[in-house]
C-alpha cells in the first residue's frame, strides 16, 4: 500500500507517514518504483505512533517510544517510566482544572446566596 493509500485508508496523516519512514523504523516498508509500500505490521506500528501522538507525546519522545519498542521486551521498564511520565503530568494537570472549577463553583455558589 503507498502513502496516500494508507493515509486515506487509516485517515493518518501524511506528515505522520513521513515522519514514521525518515525514523527508519519501517521494516518492512519498501520503495517500489518510487512509492513506498506498507504491510499490516507497518500499519500497527503507526497505530501506536498515532496514539502515542494522541496521548500527548512529542515527536522526539514518539521516536524514541518506537526506537525502543523495536528493540525488544527488554525496554518495558523504560517504555513504562516514559508513559508513567506523562500520566503523572496528566494527572497532575487535572487537580489544577479541579480546582479551578472547585474555585468557579464557589463563586457560582456566592452569587447564588446574594453574595459577591
Amino acid at each position: 500500500m503507498t502513502i496516500d493509500e494508507a493515509s486515506e485508508k487509516y485517515k493518518i496523516p501524511i506528515h505522520i507517514l513521513k515522519e514514521y519512514e525518515s525514523w527508519g523504523l519501517c521494516g518492512a516498508v519498501k520503495s517500489v518504483m518510487g512509492h513506498w509500500q506498507y504491510d499490516e505490521e507497518d500499519i500497527e506500528r503507526l497505530g501506536i505512533i498515532m496514539t502515542l501522538h494522541d496521548i500527548g507525546f512529542s515527536n522526539d519522545e514518539v521516536e524514541q517510544y518506537m526506537r525502543l519498542l523495536l528493540s525488544g521486551k527488554n525496554t518495558e521498564d523504560e517504555r513504562m517510566k516514559m508513559l508513567m511520565a506523562l500520566r503523572n503530568q496528566a494527572l497532575d494537570e487535572i487537580h489544577v482544572r479541579q480546582k479551578k472549577l472547585d474555585r468557579l463553583d464557589y463563586l457560582r455558589y456566592e452569587m447564588r446566596q446574594g453574595g459577591k
